[in-house]
This record gives structure tokens, C-alpha cells and sequence, in this order.
């Protein structure tokens, strides 16, 4: 597996040129551009991993796998969804014009910023006791106690994040939402602040493929059926206004990240985490694009 990991990573790093880092948010623009890394974990658990795949990265947006988890651990899927859809959309995650409509009572999905701030407003915990929640379901999916959020980056979200302040805002006013907004908002930007390295990330992402099998969540959850949600959200909204194309060429459930961060899950037999800061024009790793998707081809992953 080492050997098939390693070519397709020198065969396709030199596409790193063709994006940019993050650097709309000032502490991610300091990320090295040609890094590239993989972990990939199989179903009898063994750990494959080449490249910078023990550098550490900001999850970003990919902690709204982990936030809608808890908030249907805490609330329940039918709560969860009266909030946000289950749609998928063209727009681009930071979008905030459809709030506008009267019409609208809900956010569009889980995956946009929108729809995680929402699901953030609905975890239990008042003030750090929300936020101390989301990591600690983080370190047990990622089977790491030292896992902690990135200090810079937290400030660098919080002070450049003036859109997500109003797209919570706006929510508010529509009723979508409730609660000490400003408090949501912390959480929001902490969770995306979460470090971690693509060891982490395929051990999440191995969580979803494996069923939670290994997992204790609360009883009352029906781990196979949240498995098949976190998966189907990820078709349709995982990589953004990508996913469709994501889909049909890649054909692996992911979740991306504005750090450079992939989280793809094969059921019932991969978990994959991928670091290459390099980013197109939708905010998804280009390396991860090549990378995942020439993968996907040699051992045949395509779930369709």
C-alpha cells in the first residue's frame, strides 16, 4: 500500500502551482504550499501513511462532521433537521444572500457555514463547556487525548470572521437560530481551530466507514443509521459546490477543509485523511483532488 501511496503522490504533487493557501485568513496563509501528505486505514485497522502526513493542520470546515454528530446525539435527527436541509447547492460554502428571503426557515445544509453555524447553536454547554465538548468527541473518534485547537488560528477566524458573524446574525433574525449568538460563534470558530494530522483524520474518517463499531456513543444513538447520514451529507455537500463533479469522477464521500484537509470515507472499508494546503477555486485541496481520485481508480473505491 506504501508503494502505491508514494507514486501517486510524486506523480501528482507538482500540481500544487496550480492553486493558492487560504490567505484570507491570515494565519493560514502561512502554510508551506507544496506540502502533501495521506493516511489511509483498512478494515483490519492497519495504518498506511506517506508524505507530510504527520504535520499538523487546522480541520476547518471539517468539524461539521463532527458538530452535526453531537447535535443529533443531544437534540435528534428530527430536531437537527427542522433547522437546516438536506440539499445540496451550487452556492459557495460562505454564502449568505439566500438569508435573505422571507421565505426561508431554514439553512440549506449542514456543510455550509450557514447550516454549521446553526447545528453549533444546537449542541448543549453554555459558554467553553460547548466548545470543550466538540473536542473531546474529536480526540475519541481520532483515538488522541493530545489533540487541542490552534490558538493563532482561533484569533486569525475570529478577527477576519465578519461574514459568519452575519450570516449568524441574519440567521437569528429569521428565527432559525437562538441563544447567545456570540457564544455559538466562539464555539464555531474554536471547532475549526481543532489541530490535528491526517493520522487523526483517517481515524475519524475510518469511525464513519467502520459504523462506529468501535465507538461509545450514547445508547440511544443508531450508530449505523448516523453513519448513513454523515455519508449521503458528504455525497452531495461534502467538497462544497464540487461535490457533484467530487462525486462522479472521485467517487469517495469527503469532507474538506480551507487548511488543505480531506476526510473520505469508503463504508465498511476505508477511513482516508489527505493534507495539501494548495486550494482551487472552491476551496478544496487541489493535491486532494488528484491524489483521492487517482487512488480511488487503482484500488477501485468508487462507491458507485
Amino acid at each position: 500500500m506504501e508503494k502505491i501511496l508514494k507514486k501517486i503522490l510524486e506523480d501528482n504533487k507538482k500540481f500544487y502551482k496550480d492553486g493558492k493557501v487560504a490567505d484570507y485568513i491570515p494565519a493560514l496563509g502561512k502554510a508551506n504550499i507544496e506540502d502533501c501528505g495521506i493516511t489511509i486505514i483498512d478494515k483490519d485497522k492497519n495504518i498506511h501513511s506517506v508524505g507530510d502526513y504527520n504535520k499538523k493542520f487546522t480541520i476547518q470546515s471539517i468539524s461539521k462532521i463532527i458538530t452535526l454528530m453531537l447535535a443529533i446525539m443531544d437534540k435528534g435527527f428530527e430536531e437537527v433537521f427542522q433547522i437546516v436541509g438536506y440539499e445540496g447547492t451550487e452556492r459557495p460554502f460562505n454564502t449568505i444572500s439566500y438569508l435573505e428571503s422571507e421565505k426561508v426557515k431554514k439553512a440549506i445544509n449542514p456543510m455550509l457555514n450557514s447550516g454549521a453555524i446553526a447545528v453549533t447553536s444546537l449542541i448543549k454547554g453554555d459558554g467553553e463547556k460547548k466548545f470543550d465538548r466538540i473536542l473531546e468527541l474529536v480526540k475519541v473518534l481520532a483515538l488522541n487525548s493530545k489533540i487541542d485547537y490552534d490558538r493563532e488560528v482561533y484569533k486569525s477566524e475570529k478577527d477576519t470572521g465578519d461574514r459568519n458573524k452575519a450570516i449568524a446574525y441574519l440567521m437569528k433574525s429569521r428565527g432559525i437560530i437562538n441563544g447567545d449568538i456570540e457564544s455559538t460563534l466562539d464555539s464555531y470558530f474554536k471547532q475549526c481551530s481543532i489541530n490535528i494530522n491526517t493520522i487523526d483524520l483517517a481515524n475519524i474518517a475510518f469511525s464513519i466507514a467502520n459504523r462506529f463499531e468501535d465507538v461509545d456513543l450514547e445508547s440511544h444513538i443508531d450508530k449505523k443509521k448516523l453513519s448513513s447520514l454523515l455519508i449521503s451529507i458528504m455525497v452531495h455537500s461534502g467538497m462544497y459546490n464540487f461535490s457533484g463533479e467530487w462525486s462522479a469522477k472521485v467517487g469517495i464521500p469527503s469532507k474538506s477543509g480551507v487548511a488543505g484537509g480531506v476526510l473520505s470515507v469508503v463504508p465498511d472499508k476505508y477511513g482516508i485523511g489527505f493534507f495539501g494546503p494548495s486550494l482551487d477555486e472552491n476551496g478544496n485541496s487541489i493535491l486532494g483532488y488528484k491524489v483521492i481520485g487517482e487512488l480511488s481508480n487503482e484500488l477501485d473505491l468508487n462507491i458507485y
